[in-house]
């Protein structure tokens, strides 16, 4: 007999995510990117010397007019409710910039900054699209057994508390619940971040969005859908998302003291020179739109939410749940962290970190047996053995016969003999541990490794 021993020491890469459009962004994302156009062939005609002044002023009019429907409307609204923010702030500079003759540098400024609301709406966007990744976690319907035994297809929301519903092998559990009968591994992933499969048997509860391996389960539902665990993950999904972070909130007070402020400053920079001390009317209404220009604070302000809702997006598609954005700012100011399970900050991808050959057999011979039985199966540490076989060069023979023991491990005939690989629970029932190889054993485990047991069926 032999033991092979894995961790789940890989560490964990950063994929990309790629930006989806719905329906309502696409008259936004069609009007920025006008603008922009109008604005760039406005530029560049004019820095050419490339057709009539009229030109010119035609392309930065239509790029002010392409941003301006995203600001402008906003701005109207906020007046309406005698409310002066960044929409105002904007629409004033802009107007006034064409009133001065400086077309180019409206069309500028209202493009930039409907390009700034457009981020913003890309990033509440990918929001949603986190949530709705989740939704896709559980099935719709379930298959819930009647008092004759018979199976009847039911959609999960009108499934209560109670029934008693059939998983079949491979598919999602629909709903929260309690085994009742049969004995399965169920990969938890999705929900708890296990790595590795967890064994299910009667009296063991289950959740919602986990996948059922090869066993078949019949389940109890102990919730309904709306209050399931993955529901629940959902809901404080979309509560972290509307929380507003110490920073935010700072910012948030500060905008609404400071635009009326700018907006009180600007007029008397346009009115006091040319009052008092004879300026030009024309070079101090400049100066002050280009003051409201620059002491618009829409970067200060569009930043802030944006990067609180990327950072809960961002950690929410690879399943971790940050509640709200006073606790991602507390998390910056970490200085040490410690995790209680692999595949938290790893891929929780199993490997072979050591082979112990028992009875004279070589860890090649050893490889070559197991990967033979674990080519049948999909199990984390089943490929975990075949990885370390094929990375070693080492060939077998297909084993035959077949057969995996649900929560224990497998059974197969190489070359004519009867094996076994499995856990240690296996090798107990077999009877095949003796003080020896039982010491080995609770070495290995105390040090919080995986064991694969390989050893001869006895007759």
């Amino acid at each position: 007999m032999s033991t092979q021993h894995h961790d789940e020491s890989e560490p964990k890469s950063c994929g990309s995510c790629e930006h989806g459009h719905d329906d309502t962004t696409l008259p936004r994302n069609a009007l920025v990117i006008a603008s922009g156009a109008l604005l760039g062939a406005g530029m560049l005609l004019q820095w050419l010397k490339l057709g009539p002044p009229l030109l010119h002023t035609s392309c930065y009019a239509l790029a002010t007019l392409a941003g301006g429907l995203l600001v402008f409307p906003a701005a109207f609204k906020a007046l309406k409710k005698a409310r002066l923010d960044m929409n105002v702030l904007m629409t004033v500079a802009v107007t006034g910039a064409w009133l001065v003759g400086e077309g180019a540098e409206g069309a500028a400024v209202v493009f930039l900054f409907a390009l700034s609301e457009l981020l913003e709406s890309w990033s509440v966007g990918r929001a949603r699209r986190a949530i709705a990744a989740l939704l896709k976690l559980t099935p719709q319907t379930a298959l819930v057994r009647g008092a004759d035994g018979v199976a009847k297809e039911m959609p999960v929301t009108e499934v209560a508390v109670g029934a008693e519903i059939s998983v079949r092998s491979g598919s999602s559990i629909p709903l929260d619940g309690e085994v009742i009968a049969g004995d399965s591994a169920v990969n938890q992933a999705p929900i708890t971040g296990e790595s590795v499969p967890v064994e299910k048997k009667p009296g063991d509860p289950v959740f919602a969005g986990t996948i059922n391996g090869e066993g078949s389960l019949t389940v109890r539902v102990t919730k309904a859908a709306s209050d399931s665990t993955l529901a629940r993950i959902i809901k404080l999904v979309e509560e972290a998302e509307e929380q507003k972070a110490p920073t935010q909130r700072f910012v948030d007070k500060f905008a609404t003291i400071y635009t009326p402020a700018v907006f009180g400053v600007a007029l008397l920079v346009a009115l006091l020179p040319p009052l008092l001390m004879g300026g030009a009317w024309s070079e101090w209404t400049y100066r002050a739109l280009v003051l409201l220009v620059i002491a618009c604070p829409c970067a200060l302000v569009i930043a802030t939410p944006v990067s609180i809702v990327s950072g809960l997006t961002a950690l929410a598609r690879r399943g971790v749940l940050i509640k709200g954005g006073a606790h991602l700012e507390a998390v910056g100011k970490l200085r040490a962290l410690a995790v209680d399970k692999t595949g938290t900050i790893t891929q929780g991808r199993p490997q072979v970190t050591g082979v112990i050959p028992i009875g004279g057999i070589s860890e090649e011979e050893v490889l070559r047996r197991a990967a033979a039985i674990d080519a049948h199966s999909e199990h984390p540490l089943a490929k975990a053995v075949v990885i370390a076989a094929q990375a070693k060069g080492i060939t077998w023979v297909e084993s035959i016969q077949y057969q995996s023991v649900t929560g224990r491990g497998a059974t197969a005939i190489i070359d004519g003999h009867p094996h076994f690989i499995g856990n240690h629970k296996m090798a107990h029932e077999l009877g095949i541990c003796s003080p020896e190889i039982e010491a080995r054993l609770t070495e290995i485990e105390n040090q919080g490794q995986s064991l694969a047991i390989l050893g001869h069926t006895p007759a």
